[in-house]
């Protein structure tokens, strides 16, 4: 790793200097400035002489080796600068390691094979949509799809939209990414109908300020009805920023647990007066249960389950054992899968394994004492959105097996946990577009909503 350069050390570069410039500075003579290798080794080809974890390399970095030519950058870069290059070098492996990989890319006239299951592509729903954010299942057979700049919309058993969106909706302010975004049934819909909204909420003028919300209504042929209120945050919490909104839904034993993302106030995520960057547990009617964590912290916000948070956009609750896991995005690198758990501080931004977008660094550690760490996290980022378990009986081989999607990777990836570790991981779907929500309707089959263009596809079991 990174070996003595004849060229004079200069003192530590300023916070400012983006990774890229890091390494052409301090690396690329010795290592090629395609990471190829040179009088030092290859960055790109896996091969670690000194230990391939992140703190082994981490510390290469660091400390050096000065026998093997290798110079300590500790004191010359910051710990900031190092857990960058770190990341930045994880990019390149994994960009490396990815090129000459085939992935499956579903077509309708194909067969899709993967390592458990073959299945073949079906366009549900090939136009109309515009931005589709998330789906649920009627009993009849029908789906509700959001829209995000603001239409709930009905789709037929055979995928043809109702032209007429559901009339009467609250007020919803398209903004950045939020809109209109997560849509989903009380588990016993039947007998009473409710369907519950996750959007973003507040004021258009003078200018957008808004946070997320959670209304429940009724649908009565064209028309939205009934609705209450689960969780309005208070006025002054809305923020002019357009990201990180959140919103997924999970419904367990009477309780709604839903997201709040941090909505770019960063810090905030760690303060429980504000419901930005939190996993949040009501009754399902919005009343806060009387042993949520931090009920008794009059400084917090009685709701709150978890804290900590940037963004997660998936989360599902395993029928197995109820344990709730997350999808989260991280900023560049970073992307975490979480087991979500009372009173838990999942870190943002205090640790992270990502970096700022442009490049420069963010912090320097990745673990502290009182904060959770994932079950797994990923470099380059996925940017996941939508996650779901495998239920119902068309992919045995995949039951109980995590799906989640991805945006800017544009793939579906299953995830296998056992005993509270992730076993097995797989990417089953790829380059068909952007995955914002991948859904198991009651039918067993795989609903994928893609974004660019904006569609939905199933997945049906498929021999050959």
């Amino acid at each position: 790793m990174l070996p003595i350069l004849l060229t004079t050390v200069l003192p530590a570069a300023g916070q400012r200097m983006k990774v890229d410039e890091i390494y052409g500075k301090y690396c690329a003579a010795c290592h090629g400035a395609k990471f190829e290798g040179g009088q030092g080794g290859s960055l790109v080809d896996g091969v670690w002489k000194h230990g391939s974890s992140d703190a082994e390399i981490f510390r290469s970095i660091a400390k050096g080796n000065i026998p093997m030519g290798m110079t300590p950058w500790e004191g010359i870069l910051t710990d900031e600068q190092i857990r960058s290059l770190v990341i930045f070098l994880r990019e390149k492996e994994k960009e490396t390691r990815v090129a000459g990989m085939e992935f499956p890319v579903p077509s309708p006239d194909t067969v899709t094979k993967t390592e458990l299951h073959n299945y073949r592509i079906e366009t549900l729903v090939k136009d109309g949509l515009e931005r589709p954010w998330a789906i649920a299942f009627l009993p009849d057979g029908r789906k509700l799809v959001t829209e995000r700049p603001g239409r709930l919309r009905i789709v037929g058993k055979e995928g043809k939209i109702d032209p007429q969106p559901v009339k009467g909706l609250p007020e919803i302010v398209e903004h950045g990414q939020g809109g209109l975004m997560e849509v989903a049934l009380h588990p016993d819909y039947q007998n009473n109908g409710w369907v519950y909204l996750g959007f973003a909420d507040g004021e258009r003028e003078p200018k957008a300020r808004v946070i997320t919300a959670v209304v429940r209504g009724r649908i009565k042929g064209h028309q939205w009805s009934d609705q209450e209120w689960i969780y309005r945050p208070d006025e002054k919490f809305r923020a002019v920023a357009g990201v990180h909104f959140g919103t997924r839904f999970v419904f367990d034993q009477g309780y709604i647990y839903f997201v709040i993302g941090e909505r770019g106030g960063m810090m905030e995520s760690q303060d429980l007066s504000r419901p930005s960057g939190k996993i949040f547990r009501l009754h399902d009617d919005g009343r806060v249960p009387e042993d949520n964590p931090f009920v008794k912290n009059p400084d917090a916000i009685p709701g709150i389950w978890s804290y900590g948070h940037r963004n997660p956009q998936g989360l599902v609750l395993d029928p197995r054992d109820g344990a709730i896991y997350s999808t989260e995005h991280g900023p560049r690198g970073g992307d975490e899968l979480n087991l979500i758990l009372p009173g838990r501080n999942y870190g943002w931004p205090v640790i992270t394994y990502g970096m700022n977008y442009n490049g420069t660094p963010m912090v320097a550690i990745t673990e502290k004492e009182g904060m959770q760490q994932p079950l797994v996290h990923w470099t380059p980022s996925v940017a996941v959105c939508g996650l779901d378990v495998v239920t119902g009986g068309q992919f045995p081989n995949w039951k109980h097996d995590l799906l989640s999607g991805g945006l800017a990777q544009q793939e579906v990836r299953r995830i296998r946990i056992a005993n509270g570790k992730v076993t097995q991981q797989e990417i089953i779907l790829k380059n068909i577009g952007r995955v914002r929500d991948v859904a198991c309707g009651p039918d067993g089959l795989i609903y994928v909503l893609l974004n660019s263009p904006d569609r939905v596809v199933r997945l049906m079991p498929a021999d050959g």
